[in-house]
């Protein structure tokens, strides 16, 4: 009875351990680890990595492709040919290690990451090659990437099998429409880009002058607000819009002060994508 007992748990074990290995991920690939046993022969048990090729090596049956193969196909194929040695044969097939869920990211987008966020279990996090430990979804990769300021999201895309999937990353992160997300799978690449073209240029009497990331709705004030706020030296009234329209640069005064102070935020002017905003030093 006892011993009974004790296959039962075994048998269970081997079960459990082939149905998360199934869930965990499609298909065997290089560089993955694999456990193999034959139930009743503990000789024939193995720890082999998976080779260049997708080749492995298993006692008595010699080398066998196993990569494009789930675990429970190649457990099929194994008991298939141990069954040549062995009556009525029993492979449990466990992979003890998953190296070969690999996906690119690339751009400059990218943020610095957190390597090995229990989220999306990542290693490796930088743009490039990087290995997923378990099924992940875009939005727990992207969620632990992280990205840089300027950041283009609506320009952002992903590619599976050589086509442009119609996804919206802008409205995935900022809008969290469950709808734009999906399974990673390996080969997978993720570009997210900067915004070049859609910035504006805070100078002058600002805390941190230089190139804000351009959004749809951008007022002076946000400009402004992006690059610090007003320095201390700063004429909060003498702010200047500068624009290209053709072959003209047009300077758009804007009282910011005054403006708030009047509470009249309507008059904030809009921005658009290469403006510049100057801000002009007070008197002495």
């Amino acid at each position: 009875m006892k011993r009974f007992f004790s296959a039962a748990c075994l048998v269970f074990v081997f079960v459990f351990c082939l149905a998360y290995a199934a869930h965990a991920y499609e298909a065997i690939g290089e560089e993955d680890e694999l456990e193999i046993a034959v139930w009743g022969y503990p000789e024939l048990k193995v720890k082999v990595p998976v080779r260049p090729g997708g080749i492995i090596s298993v006692p008595f049956v010699g080398e066998v492709k196993a990569a494009g193969m789930t675990p429970q196909q190649l457990k099929e194929h194994l008991e298939k040919e141990y069954a040549k040695f062995i009556k009525n044969p029993t492979v449990s097939v466990v992979v003890t290690q998953v190296n070969s869920f690999k996906i690119y990211v690339m751009g400059a987008g990218i943020g610095a990451g957190k390597p090995g966020a229990e989220g999306a279990s990542v290693t490796g996090v930088t743009s490039g090659a990087m290995t997923l430990k378990r099924q992940t979804t875009l939005l727990q990769l992207l969620s632990v990437l992280g990205f840089q300021k300027d950041a283009d999201l609506h320009s952002a895309y992903m590619m599976r099998e050589g086509k442009r999937q119609k996804i919206n990353f802008f409205n995935l992160v900022y809008k969290g429409d469950a709808s734009q997300d999906i399974q990673l799978k390996p080969n997978d690449l993720i570009f997210i880009p900067i915004n070049v073209e859609k910035r504006v240029r805070v100078i002058g009497a600002v805390k941190t002058p230089g190139m804000v990331n351009f959004v749809d709705g951008m007022t002076v004030l946000d400009a402004i607000l992006s690059a610090g706020g007003f320095n201390e030296f700063a004429s909060q009234n003498s702010v200047v819009v500068m624009r290209k329209e053709g072959e003209e640069t047009k300077s758009i005064e804007v009282p910011v002060k005054s403006i708030i102070r009047n509470g009249e935020m309507n008059r904030l002017l809009p921005l658009l994508p290469g403006d510049i905003v100057k801000v002009d030093t007070g008197l002495f």
